[in-house]
């Protein structure tokens, strides 16, 4: 059980108590062990920290990038989308359209993502700790993540697409 911060055991009588047993025994530079430990992984907790801020701005810059392109995408195609909704096209069909554009999008990505990550193992191997390079639950969850961000990222701009008005949007 470690000892929280409040209840370190007295130096004062620690050292009484040394030097009771031996006189000559001196107590250099007492320290808790967890402190020792904590110190010791702490280059490796530091390179873990900025790691995962890096994955957190990839994955944000992933959901933007395919926002941006999707979003781009439905506004070159407003009069396409006008007219399949001035065509009875339900808002569904239109939405499933251009997250399936997202989706084709994000199976493209996550594979060339996948086939990088593979050939950058040797590099990050000597930063994993109880892991192999190639794991495949590692992969497997980060290519899950990476395809659900975009799906979420698609469906912003097939949400506001049906929400046009497709006779202002033919008339333009």
């Amino acid at each position: 059980m470690a000892l929280d911060r409040d209840t370190r055991p007295p130096l004062g009588e620690i050292r009484r108590e040394l030097a009771a047993i031996d006189p000559a025994l001196v107590l250099y530079e007492p320290r808790m062990l967890d402190d020792v430990i904590g110190g010791s992984v702490a280059q490796e907790r530091f390179a873990l920290l900025l790691v995962a801020a890096f994955a957190i701005l990839a994955l944000v810059l992933a959901a933007v990038g395919v926002y941006g392109v999707l979003s781009y995408s439905v506004t070159r195609r407003s009069r396409e989308m006008a007219i399949r909704m001035a065509l009875g096209a339900p808002a569904g069909a239109v939405r499933s359209l251009i997250v399936r554009d997202g989706g084709r999008l994000a199976v493209v990505g996550v594979a060339l993502g996948l086939v990088a990550a593979y050939g950058a193992t040797r590099a990050l191997g000597s930063l994993l700790f109880g892991v192999s390079a190639t794991e495949p639950a590692v992969f497997g969850a980060a290519a899950a993540v990476l395809a659900l961000v975009a799906l979420c990222a698609s469906w912003i701009p097939a949400h506001t697409a049906t929400k046009v008005d497709p006779l202002q949007s033919i008339k333009e």
